[in-house]
């Protein structure tokens, strides 16, 4: 009765937490330290994606791995680049919203070499219970992981269905943490893309100039780890690209720790032998047209608010918007005030700045070329 008493009061926390527009390490902390009380772990993961590609784009670490991150480059090559049974990749595809490992609700109890391999010599946890944070539109916006030390119970099917259930509200949380804050400082002071190759045995052996500060970008607060695991899973999945395992090189979309948006990509540069193949990792600010879409994602709108806000992006007035859906000028009111109130604004004006953000602001009265950037832009 008591612990059922107590995972109510977590649903309800994470719930108003979700919505209380903070931050998203904010979020994630106080989350966490509710969600202990009736999930008790050691410690917890978090890895936000892009949601239309599902890859990495971000680690935020609470309980004993926080600040730990002499491995996040390995965790993200064995993440992305390897058949685990478990990866948020493989959950993802199957439908399935939680999973155990020692409660065997995906894979057999002793069938995740990530967890017998790495987890457990690395940092001596001997079971993982991990979660996808999907909204209701099926978009994953992060994938969660609480871990138990070898020496405690493991994670039963109860809590496994437990932590399924918050998916929804975590995703939320996550979703609105994206866009809690506007950028601090502006655009960066680098111009154009860097680029780092890696080599075989996963040793970055070349980078452009400018490299150094552009990673040091990726990462976001306290919570945060270092940029490695976001570089290792671009790796990692772009030589199952290279192997013909995924139809498409790997992309995503990041928020930088000055609010700048960037894109990640990577590319196999050698033929499709296996894992030693070398892969050029690319980082370079993200165009518009880039993240206009993921923004209104996070807004969370309906297919009609997002049809009306991407025509208010282009400039168009509510008549010409009425005429183009075939609404009245009423009904385009009405469905823009809900789209001011999900965005937290109160104007057109302020509307498309909140979805450029600071970032593009500045340039906003510029003309765009064919590919969507800035004709102003610097180099």
């Amino acid at each position: 009765m008591g612990r059922a008493l107590a995972a109510e009061r977590v649903r309800r926390d994470v719930e108003v937490l979700a919505r209380a527009g903070l931050d998203l390490p904010t979020f994630v902390e106080e989350a966490m330290a509710s969600l202990r009380r009736a999930v008790p772990f050691d410690s917890v993961c978090m890895g936000t994606m892009d949601p239309s590609t599902g890859l990495l784009t971000g680690t935020l670490k609470y309980g004993s791995l926080r600040g730990v991150d002499e491995h996040d480059h390995e965790w993200g090559l064995i993440e992305y680049g390897s058949e685990e049974p478990t990866s948020f990749a493989r959950l993802g595809e199957q439908g399935v919203l939680a999973a155990g490992v020692r409660a065997g609700t995906v894979a057999p109890p002793d069938g995740s070499p990530r967890v017998a391999d790495f987890m457990l010599p690395h940092f001596g946890f001997g079971d993982e219970l991990r979660a996808l944070c999907r909204d209701d539109h099926g978009r994953r916006w992060a994938g969660i992981a609480l871990f138990r030390l070898s020496d405690e119970t493991p994670f039963d099917a109860d809590e496994v269905d437990y932590l399924s259930s918050l998916s929804g509200s975590l995703a939320l949380g996550v979703r609105g943490g994206l866009l809690a804050s506007l950028a601090a400082i502006g655009t960066s002071p680098l111009a154009g893309p860097i680029v780092l190759i890696v080599d075989g045995s996963n040793r970055v052996t070349r980078t452009s100039v400018g490299a150094d500060e552009r990673l040091a970008e990726l990462t976001s607060g306290p919570l945060s780890g270092i940029a490695g695991g976001l570089i290792g899973s671009l790796v990692g999945a772009a030589r199952r690209y290279a192997q013909g395992l995924t139809p498409h090189a790997p992309r995503s979309r990041v928020r930088a720790a000055n609010g700048m948006w960037l894109v990640l990509h990577a590319s196999p540069l050698s033929g499709g032998d296996g894992g030693g193949t070398d892969v050029a990792v690319t980082i370079e600010e993200a165009r518009p047209p880039e993240i206009v879409p993921l923004v209104v994602a996070a807004f969370g709108l309906t297919p009609r608010e997002r049809d009306i806000t991407q025509l208010v992006l282009q400039g168009l007035d509510t008549r010409d918007i009425a005429g183009q859906l075939h609404l009245s000028a009423y009904t385009v009111q009405d469905h823009l005030k809900s789209v001011f109130d999900k965005a937290g604004v109160r104007s057109r004006r302020e509307l498309i700045a909140r979805v450029y953000f600071d970032q593009y602001v500045p340039r906003m009265n510029a003309a765009l070329d064919p590919s969507g950037w800035f004709l102003d832009r610097a180099g």
